[in-house]
């Protein structure tokens, strides 16, 4: 496959930048597909020691990507200790 991208790429320069974004778009849905997997609190890969790991978040941690207008820092804990 990457062969007859670098044999087409050779015939048609014009497709280089096509190859380009689409290799760097894929890749950046991959490390965010990673990251979800990784960061986010309603994923538990070790339901053993941690069967619920979002009872164990503090309000003040960020866990989403981005946040508009919202300061973590300020936030206080509503709920009770689990």
């Amino acid at each position: 496959m990457f062969r007859t991208m670098i044999s087409q790429s050779k015939k048609h320069p014009s497709l280089i930048p096509l190859f380009i974004f689409i290799g760097t778009g894929a890749a950046g849905a991959g490390l965010y597909l990673a990251r979800l997997a990784m960061r986010n609190p309603d994923v538990s890969w070790d339901r053993k020691n941690n069967p619920e790991p979002w009872n164990k978040m503090n309000p003040t941690s960020q866990y989403k990507f981005y946040a508009v207008n919202m300061d973590y820092s300020k936030l206080k804990k509503n709920g009770p200790d689990f």
